[in-house]
């Protein structure tokens, strides 16, 4: 898959953003060769496994200018990376507990010469502000997430749903959401056509404002 694929998805790109989704793969496979932040075979597969996926997001909520979003346990900067590029009017907080990781998130946002990205090399729990949405790809089972984050949801919310957690995830989630009786599920299958996103899906849980 190349990045034609992402504009086939994404239509309305600017020439800016297009830009930047084609030098997404030149910043990944050259910073990869010296801190490994992606497997060896993803990164061949990067604009499916990585760029098209995180973008899943984006097909769920559309976020709104002025809004902010927390990126939890980023690794190599997904899903906040190419949310960033899709969304420049909105503020993208990338958090990792692992330094190495972070390094590389920098140097790819500098290279992608994005302003609306700042990284923070902690543990979420740490990170002080409060956010509207809170994006990660499948760190943990939903009920260790939604400790982990509890705190950081804004009261006002700028979108018609609710502040919560977007959340990537694959397989069955019956268990796992059990206890979630408001939180929904978008299969990715639904806006996305190729074999790897049959069990992917979007969960999202909207989260109350506690101060």
């Amino acid at each position: 898959m190349t990045a034609e694929t992402i504009f086939k998805y994404f239509p309305n790109l600017s020439e800016v953003q297009q830009n930047q989704i084609v030098l997404l793969e030149e910043l990944y496979k050259d910073w990869n060769q010296k801190i490994n932040v992606v497997s060896r075979k993803d990164i061949d597969e990067l604009y499916l496994r990585h760029v098209l996926h995180s973008l899943g997001i984006a097909k769920v909520q559309v976020f709104n200018l002025g809004s902010e979003i927390l990126d939890v346990g980023t690794g190599g900067g997904f899903p906040g990376i190419p949310l960033a590029i899709l969304f420049p009017e909105v503020q993208f907080t990338l958090v990792d507990s692992i330094g190495k990781k972070i390094k590389v998130v920098n140097e790819v946002v500098e290279g992608l010469g994005l302003n609306n990205v700042q990284t923070i090399n902690s543990r979420v729990e740490e990170v002080p502000k409060q956010f509207d949405f809170i994006v990660s790809r499948a760190v943990a089972a939903m009920p260790t997430f939604v400790h982990w984050v509890k705190g950081k949801i804004k009261k006002e919310y700028l979108h018609e749903r609710k502040n919560g957690i977007l959340y990537l995830k694959g397989g069955d989630l019956s268990d796992e959401l059990e206890t979630y009786r408001n939180a929904e599920i978008f299969d990715l299958t639904r806006y996305f056509d190729e074999d790897f996103f049959e069990t992917k899906k979007v969960v999202y849980l909207p989260l109350k404002f506690k101060g």
